[in-house]
């Protein structure tokens, strides 16, 4: 019989990687997970995400499985309400406000909100526990060389795995993807994103805001209190140039605009973190697998923040690629299984993508007539009690 070095190798040690390490690792595969960048797992450290993750409903179940969520759990907030507020119109001030509450359709939260860099910490710490997982942070894929029967992928530190499967789960701009030879098709927007805490006097109440006006959404999701003050997380996504403008204000002057653009809805923001600037872009590969190769996360797929839609679309990749391996282990990696997974993964990762992409063209709207128009769309899909229903239900990822 045919030896392996492991099951699996994954490319890639951000939350999607070691979410697929742990998947994988605690349904009894052999995995090896390999980053070339070390994680940081400090809020305060060079370098850290501050951005955060809106774990959907859906996702509950495989992180339990997982093991992770019984450690994620604690540190989490509930997103009860997910609110939309237009501020559009001539003047910057709320002149329409629709609440979507989970109580509508689920006796649960729409999800749970946590910071990329505690996720990062408790993951690695999940991976410590798994004797099947071997975490080799500051080692990255050098080259990968398939056949029909296995792939052999060379490491950076001259090493050399035989594996039956590749994850790759190695961002935007991913090498394993680059090195078989998938297309993908990129849309940019002329966005960034500004991501940052903050705090505020009046308490978010487990409620996620997205304030619309141009330039993008300015988004406030649930964070615990920090400093025994109220705290959300932002993101705030404007035209480069005015986002490169804002990131490099003095902080006095910041938060005064990060205020008007938030219309004291919470009271005056003050600024809890650094700022750090992300591209915005959509991104779907022209299929999501190679021999011996499955592509998830953002080497598959990529989507301007808004729903909680990436990291969770990424999950459901993990779902799909986990019950094929789980029904048919001794056909892991083999080509029926990742046509299979492209099939029921792709049509809906395409149709999410576009999805998206819809929105954030309406929450960039600039001219008046059209903001307007926005406005009145969001209105009448509201009042509409059946289509708001489905949008939510639709919104956790189903199938309706």
């Amino acid at each position: 019989m045919r030896q392996f070095d492991y099951d699996i190798l994954v490319s890639g040690g951000g939350v999607a990687g070691l979410t697929a390490a742990a998947v994988f690792g605690s349904a009894g595969f052999s995995v090896l997970c390999v980053d070339p960048a070390p994680p940081i797992t400090d809020r305060d450290a060079t370098g850290a995400d501050l951005r955060t993750t809106a774990f959907l409903q859906p996702a509950q179940a495989l992180l339990d499985r997982a093991g992770l969520w019984t450690r994620l759990a604690p540190h989490a907030t509930d997103l009860q309400i997910m609110r939309i507020v237009d501020a559009g119109g001539p003047v910057a001030e709320p002149r329409l406000t629709r609440d979507f509450n989970a109580a509508d359709i689920s006796d649960k939260p729409f999800g749970w909100n946590l910071p990329n860099w505690l996720l990062r910490r408790e993951m690695v710490a999940r991976l410590a526990d798994l004797p099947r997982v071997t975490f080799r942070p500051g080692v990255g894929v050098a080259s990968v060389f398939t056949r029909q029967a296995e792939a052999r992928v060379g490491l950076s530190d001259g090493a050399t795995a035989r594996v039956r499967l590749v994850i790759a789960a190695d961002g935007r701009t991913s090498p394993v993807r680059e090195a078989m030879g998938v297309p993908v098709k990129t849309t940019r927007y002329g966005q960034k994103a500004l991501a940052f805490a903050v705090t505020h006097p009046i308490p978010h109440d487990n409620v996620s805001t997205e304030i619309h006006r141009s330039g993008g959404p300015f988004t406030l999701v649930p964070l615990p209190d920090y400093n025994g003050m109220p705290s959300s997380a932002v993101v705030w996504m404007e035209q480069g140039p005015e986002v490169l403008r804002l990131a490099a204000l003095p902080q006095e002057a910041f938060e005064a605009e990060m205020n008007a653009r938030s219309c004291f809805l919470y009271g005056p923001l003050t600024l809890a973190s650094r700022r750090t600037v992300w591209p915005i872009i959509s991104q779907l590969a022209e299929r999501m697998y190679a021999e011996r190769v499955a592509l998830v996360a953002e080497a598959a797929h990529v989507v301007p923040p808004i729903g909680a839609q990436g990291l969770n679309m990424s999950l459901g990749d993990m779902r799909v690629l986990l019950e094929l391996a789980e029904a048919a282990p001794e056909r892991l990696g083999d080509t029926a299984m990742l046509e299979t997974f492209h099939k029921r993964r792709h049509a809906e990762v395409r149709a999410r993508v576009a999805g998206i992409d819809l929105l954030n063209r309406a929450s960039m709207m600039a001219a008046q007539p059209l903001r307007d128009l926005r406005a009145t769309g969001l209105n009448a899909i509201y009042s509409m009690a059946p289509v708001r229903r489905t949008m939510m239900q639709m919104g956790l990822g189903a199938k309706v």
